[in-house]
């Protein structure tokens, strides 16, 4: 396995709280020193690529997620065709990134989202500033409110790319997948609220064509533990379960390609 001559791209698909587990491979990425040349994200992946294109640190990026409570009053919105305000993470991402473009990003980074108007997919050019493609990318339908870039609504990136592995091609010498979004275990009694459904809704259409795209990676890493937690965990303590389990995937994985 040798990753060192390679430019290495990965890509970070969607997945909600289960993208902390992003942070963990990442993590044990640079343990074997190995650094991406590009890296690609959609929704949760979108946020913890910027993140560490930016600079922070995989244990940085889990305190940042363990930091917010996503359902706390102040993001409710009674005004906006959604639960969740994205506009009221705005205050938390601008801390970190400031008016930072996707271009001024050390490493590159492509991040997606969905034109709701013209149905089609978005990949934002480097003049876009993070924190607006990122938030944009991250607006899971039904649940957040679509967000607004020049008078143009976006909605989740996931909607139409869950797993942009496919934005890589070309673009590096060697793809590492991260897919974080296996189907969930649940019962009857799980789908009894607005969330439930519609987050297994979601899961269950992208599925298929998310393990289609497996094949256009090099090394796929993909922590099937993650089926058992939700795409809206809050308790901290399980966001740092999802880290390890994405270090331990990792290592795991990359470690049966060396044996």
């Amino acid at each position: 396995m040798d990753f060192q001559s390679k430019e290495i791209g990965i890509a970070l698909s969607g997945g909600g709280s289960k993208g902390i587990a992003h942070a963990g491979v990442l993590q044990y990425l640079e343990e074997l020193k190995v650094k991406p040349t590009v890296l690609s994200g959609s929704s949760a992946g979108a946020i913890i690529a910027a993140m560490y294109a930016f600079g922070k640190t995989p244990k940085e990026i889990l305190t940042f997620f363990q930091s917010i409570y996503f359902f706390n009053w102040k993001h409710f919105t009674l005004k906006k065709p959604g639960i969740i305000d994205s506009d009221s993470f705005k205050i938390y991402f601008n801390t970190i990134f400031g008016e930072t473009k996707i271009g001024d990003l050390p490493i590159p980074v492509k991040i997606t989202a969905t034109d709701l108007v013209k149905g089609k997919l978005k990949i934002f050019n480097d003049n876009t500033k993070v924190v607006d493609a990122v938030l944009a990318s991250a607006s899971f339908p039904g649940m957040l409110t679509p967000y607004e870039i020049n008078k143009k609504l976006y909605s989740d990136g996931g909607i139409l790319n869950h797993f942009p592995t496919d934005l890589l091609q070309g673009h590096c010498d060697c793809i590492i997948g991260v897919y974080v979004s296996p189907i969930q275990n649940i019962e009857a009694k799980d789908l009894k609220s607005i969330k439930a459904v519609t987050t297994r809704a979601f899961d269950l259409l992208s599925a298929q064509g998310n393990y289609q795209k497996f094949s256009l990676c090099d090394h796929i890493i993909e922590p099937k533990e993650l089926a058992n937690f939700s795409t809206f965990e809050t308790n901290k303590g399980k966001m740092q379960t999802i880290f390890d389990i994405g270090y331990r995937e990792a290592k795991n994985t990359l470690q049966e390609i060396n044996a």
